[in-house]
């Protein structure tokens, strides 16, 4: 191209700036024909670069290296000590030098595609380059390495061979270290947290290593405080428990992750336990949270259900399904603010694999079903509790009898209050379940109760091999002092049938246990002026099938004010960030000492002493878990003390 081109601007130039007729050699050459010629010669001289000549080859070398360009290690630099969790830098100790890579590749010329001449064609030469080093991090032990940035932006380490020496006084040498160095030659750097890169690709990083920050974890005695059990959380989320990827598609090519939002190389289930283990190592058990949906505080007409956020996700490689439900016909959560309130119920398969995944790392689960109440705002449903409608997302423990307890027209102590609780405990059994591989069917009846949603959930856990313990509700007050009579109380007796039922699929070496809520565990005094007082619990308690007895705890610590003035404000306690004055206030102060008997009273600070006037004031004292258990239980109807313990 560049032949024709040229020979014919040479031509023209020729023809017009040279002589008609020029002798050479004794022949005549016109100045066009020589302007041609020249012209010709130029551009065969670009054809050749651009494509090379026919029969010729041309090789193209890319940028090349010839030093290692690493950070900054400066020689006497101090060692860091880290406590809890910081963003360092760090000094590199150790460096090879780098590794050159060369890459060649060879592009024919056209005239050689075809086949019909010999062609030449370019060779190209790249050269790619990795480093190996190690960079000393603080002093060591530290738990982990979370996220890694470079030149501040974060990098997936899933993408990079590395290890981390936690700086312990007995940690090994590194095996490339050693490799390269000589075992013998070789340093260990005890006492020293470090980081090694093995091959570290510098292209995009403008073949350099780049300027590095690590954020780090050490932790000590004080940060984790013996902690020996944690609750999992967030129970609710399509695949929030899912121990491999899950993508959502939207067309071809198309995608999203559903659960990978971290650059660590792992799912967030796997990062989350990893960082429980490292961050948390005395921790030994793992309460699983797994959530369905309540759609209403009437207890007879509650239902509970699995929940998905959408109706139209496209997923792989897991399809969410719960209890014989599919996205398409599952209970769909209702929205606030143009998004979903909550995040679907966890589907089945990654509920059991999370279980699976826990015991295999050596934590003990404890499986906790777990109902999150989706009533959004601007329903029409009647309270229980009075008012024109119920309140928004409540809590469970809020469920009860309609109209609840003193409420006009109360159901409460008759045999509509029964009714209305046996609609919402259902009649599923464990005979209803039949559990194949990770497969859980359900023959009984057309439900969504109270039942079916607990013994689902153990027969996941017996799918997944088992668990060491099984919730069979937690919080449930609303519900647990319901009366159908003066002194029957029907879920309580629902909460051991059901008790029963889960020791039937599960075994003997499940341990069983109801969670109750702090202001029910102790007794039911009903505040209505018949001065009764049950230890309505006490038969569940007793149980054969029950393991322990759980407690959820949130007391109130402190009654601090504003200003100088109020009642807390004393010499020595002069500030609600007192750990002395907030731990007198754990067998003391409200709930245990004194009550308020209103809401004009709290306000005023007019604090009733507590006492029943029978030298038993642990009976009303909510905190006085020591005397509740040290001493024998006597029901009062009426306010008249039995003759008899309960059991």
């Amino acid at each position: 191209m560049a032949t024709l081109a040229l020979a014919a601007v040479g031509a023209a130039v020729g023809g017009s700036l040279l002589p008609a007729g020029i002798g050479i050699l004794g022949a005549t050459i016109t100045g066009a024909t020589l302007g041609g010629q020249l012209g010709a010669l130029a551009g065969s001289y670009v054809d050749n670069a651009l494509f090379g000549a026919s029969g010729q080859s041309r090789a193209v070398e890319g940028p090349r290296l010839t030093d290692l360009h690493v950070t900054g290690s400066t020689e006497g630099a101090p060692i860091p000590r880290l406590y809890g969790r910081a963003r360092l830098g760090g000094q590199v100790i150790w460096a090879t030098d780098f590794e050159e890579q060369v890459i060649t590749s060879s592009k024919a010329t056209g005239a050689s595609k075809g086949g019909a001449a010999a062609g030449g064609g370019t060779r190209t030469t790249e050269y790619r380059y990795f480093a190996n080093f190690a960079v000393a991090l603080c002093e060591g032990p530290v738990a982990r390495v979370g996220r890694v940035w470079a030149d501040g932006r974060e990098i997936s380490l899933s993408r990079v061979t590395w290890r981390l020496h936690t700086g312990t006084n007995d940690q090994a040498v590194d095996s490339l270290i050693a490799a390269r160095e000589g075992a013998g030659n070789a340093p260990a750097f005890r006492g020293v947290a470090y980081i090694v890169f093995e091959r570290l690709a510098l292209a995009e990083f403008g073949n350099r290593v780049p300027q590095l920050s690590f954020e780090v974890l050490r932790t000590t005695e004080a940060d984790d405080h013996g902690i020996s059990a944690v609750v999992m959380i967030p129970g609710s989320g399509e695949f929030v428990y899912a121990t491999e990827p899950v993508q959502q598609t939207f067309a071809a090519g198309v995608a999203t992750s559903e659960n990978l939002h971290t650059l660590q190389g792992a799912t967030d289930w796997n990062v989350a336990v990893d960082q429980l283990q490292s961050g948390l190592p005395r921790a030994q058990a793992v309460s699983l949270v797994v959530s369905w949906f309540g759609s209403d505080l009437r207890a007879g007409v509650c239902q509970l259900q699995p929940g998905v956020e959408t109706r139209s996700k496209v997923t792989k490689s897991l399809t969410w399904s719960v209890a014989g439900r599919t996205r398409a016909n599952a209970y769909l959560v209702s929205q606030r603010d143009g998004r979903a309130a909550y995040g679907g119920t966890p589907s089945d398969q990654t509920v059991m694999r999370s279980i699976q995944d826990l015991k295999s790392r050596g934590l003990a689960v404890t499986m906790t079903p777990f109902i999150l109440m989706d009533v959004a705002s601007g329903n029409a449903l009647a309270n229980p509790y009075g008012g024109s409608s119920q309140p928004t997302y409540p809590w469970r423990g809020r469920i009860t009898c309609h109209p609840a307890a003193g409420q006009s027209g109360t159901v409460d102590k008759t045999a509509a209050a029964a009714t209305q609780v046996a609609a919402f405990v259902g009649t599923a059994t464990a005979a209803h379940f039949a559990v194949n591989d990770e497969t859980i069917t359900y023959s009984g009846p057309n439900e969504w109760s109270y039942r079916r949603m607990i013994l689902h959930h153990a027969c996941l856990a017996k799918a997944a091999g088992g668990v060491e313990a099984f919730q069979i509700g937690s919080e449930m007050r609303g519900l647990t002092c319901v009366r159908s009579g003066a002194s029957s109380y029907p879920f309580v007796a629902a909460l051991i049938a059901l008790a029963a039922e889960v020791r039937q699929i599960l075994g003997p070496a499940t341990k069983i246990l109801y969670s109750s809520d702090w202001s029910e565990y102790f007794g039911h005094q009903p505040g209505d002026g018949t001065g009764d007082v049950y230890f309505h619990l006490d038969p569940l308690w007793a149980s054969p099938n029950i393991d322990c007895i759980g407690i959820d705890v949130y007391w109130p610590l402190s009654d601090w004010r504003d200003g100088r003035s109020h009642l807390d404000y004393q010499p020595g306690q002069t500030s609600i960030y007192d750990p002395a004055y907030l731990r007198s206030n754990v067998q003391g102060g409200e709930g245990f000492d004194w009550y308020y008997a209103s809401s004009a009273h709290r306000n005023a600070q007019i604090r009733t002493p507590i006492s029943d006037g029978a030298g038993k004031p642990w009976v009303y004292r909510y905190k006085d878990i020591k005397s509740w258990w040290q001493n024998a239980h006597y029901n009062r109807p009426g306010g008249v003390e039995s003759p008899t313990a309960t059991a």
